[in-house]
């Protein structure tokens, strides 16, 4: 798997993972799936940041993600 995309799946993940964690938190019930998800993208995050030579700047992670997503568009 490309980085750049390991990297924007990752974020997509975490975004998306967050509103099921809360929803689990408020509800009092076991969060599972947020916590899937939570721990997935956390795992391809230090994927991409790993294995990519230098990792990724903080400045440069809103460029990949548009690369990324242009390229599903093109």
């Amino acid at each position: 798997m490309d980085t750049d995309l390991a990297l924007t799946v990752g974020i997509l993940l975490l975004v998306l993972s967050v509103p099921s964690l809360l929803s689990a938190w408020v509800e009092s019930r076991a969060p599972r799936l947020g916590s899937v998800m939570f721990v997935g993208a956390g795992a391809l995050i230090v994927y991409a940041l790993t294995t990519r030579p230098g990792g990724y700047a903080f400045n440069e992670v809103p460029g990949v993600m548009v690369t990324v997503l242009a390229g599903f568009f093109n």
